[in-house]
């Protein structure tokens, strides 16, 4: 049976980045650049001012002090956006807004704090310059940030709300990045019914499904609900192929022991099992292939599927094992390691059959110190305490057993305000 860090690396080795597409730059959020990204124009286009003030001739503001102004004319006005049609020439200003272009002849703004405007009223004729203003005091240089032709962003980078300001900085509607993928979702089981339909007696909601998705969605793929299949052969069989030219398959439920239990059997007619079975706990039961697929043109090709276990808690811990790197290397992204803390267990956990067990907990930082407490009952089947956690505590195979107040590592799940 492979440990989880071996079941990964098998996955991986599977996994390609996908192709590029042209996407508009809010959509592309959270993607890879496929391409580097060079300026076509100059940022800030042209000098201009990074302070409300008066734009002057440094020259003209030599020995200025609150008792000893320097006394210059003003000439005009001139607001971002705008461009003066005034030259500031000796002995005069012109009063200028932040992010204006710099009027023709000045070299320096004088901030409004620095001159006697307070003392006027209305737009004055003249305007006092209390202190000596250096050669570009208060000024943005053409090109201070970027320059036309320069490279900006490189392929592969990771598309955040700061790239997504500078694309837009460029004038860029839309840039080349590497795809999401399309993950195609297939829950498995005859005691399984949609959200939508009123619960028969012995039937249960297909949670699996929806939490799968959300996490495809969390992770930067497009989610492709494909519905229930029953536990036959043929049922399975045609809601699989309604989804093969997506760019992979997460299946839940059929991967056990069983006599239902026919998704490998399926697996391996139509494609190739990698492996079945990992070494931990919750999520024993998963299995990972390569199936049959085609591409929307018809090409024929392979897909990896993952089948998940039918139990919620397995299914998702899994995901976050093996399906959430997959999805992050077919966009392109080199971390795919969820972030660790150290942290003071306050909980006993046993480790009586030698698996790798990931036990739900809600860690908090209290002291600078992480503690991390169980969210309750462990069973595999409780999806509540998925909801209740925000990291999985980690106990290794060889670790028969985790006393309260031992330290251990922390798979986070996310952050909250609690832990930062």
């Amino acid at each position: 049976m492979l440990s989880v860090a071996e079941a990964l690396e098998k996955v991986l080795e599977h996994i390609d980045i996908l192709g590029a597409e042209e996407s508009p730059v809010l959509d592309c959020l959270g993607q890879v650049l496929s391409e580097d990204v060079s300026s076509p124009i100059d940022i800030p286009p042209l000098d201009n001012s990074a302070m409300d003030g008066y734009a002057v001739r440094s020259a003209d503001t030599r020995g200025a002090t609150p008792k000893s102004p320097c006394f210059l004319r003003v000439i005009g006005a001139v607001s971002a956006g705008a461009i003066s049609k005034s030259e500031v020439r000796p002995g005069t200003a012109i009063r200028i807004m932040t992010g204006a272009p710099l009027p023709k002849g000045a070299d320096s703004v004088a901030r409004f704090e620095y001159t006697d405007e307070s003392e006027r009223e209305g737009t004055p004729p003249e305007i006092g310059i209390l202190t000596e203003v250096k050669p570009n005091a208060e000024v943005r240089r053409a090109g201070e940030d970027i320059t036309a032709g320069s490279l900006v962003l490189k392929k592969g980078t990771v598309i955040r709300p700061a790239e997504v300001g500078v694309l837009a900085s460029l004038g860029l509607g839309k840039v080349a990045v590497i795809r999401r993928p399309v993950v195609a979702i297939l829950a498995t089981g005859d005691e399984i019914v949609d959200i939508t339909q009123t619960l028969p007696r012995g039937k249960i909601y297909n949670s699996n499904s929806h939490s799968v998705a959300a996490l495809v969605l969390r992770y930067g793929g497009i989610p492709r609900i494909l519905g229930i299949a029953r536990d036959k052969e043929g049922s399975l069989l045609a809601k699989l192929h309604s989804g093969l030219d997506a760019d992979m398959v997460i299946t839940s439920g059929g991967v056990s022991l069983g006599d239902y239990d026919i998704v490998r059997e399926v697996l391996a007619k139509e494609g190739e099992i990698v492996f079945w079975q990992v070494r931990e706990r919750p999520g024993k039961p998963v299995v990972f292939g390569m199936i049959k697929g085609k591409s929307k043109g018809g090409e024929v090709r392979t897909i990896p599927l993952l089948g998940l276990a039918g139990n919620p808690v397995s299914a998702m811990v899994n995901f976050e094992l093996l399906a959430r790197p997959t999805i992050l290397k077919m966009m392109g992204k080199k971390n795919l390691t969820k972030p660790t803390v150290e942290a003071v267990v306050e909980d006993d956990i046993e480790n009586t059959d030698g698996h790798r067990i990931f036990a739900r907990a809600i860690v908090e930082k209290r002291g600078g110190q992480y503690f991390a407490r169980l969210t309750g009952p462990q069973g595999s089947g409780i999806l509540t305490s998925m909801a209740l956690a925000n990291g999985l505590v980690v106990v290794p195979e060889d670790k028969r057993q985790v006393k309260r107040g031992d330290l251990v590592r922390v798979m986070m799940l996310d952050w909250s305000e609690g832990v930062e």
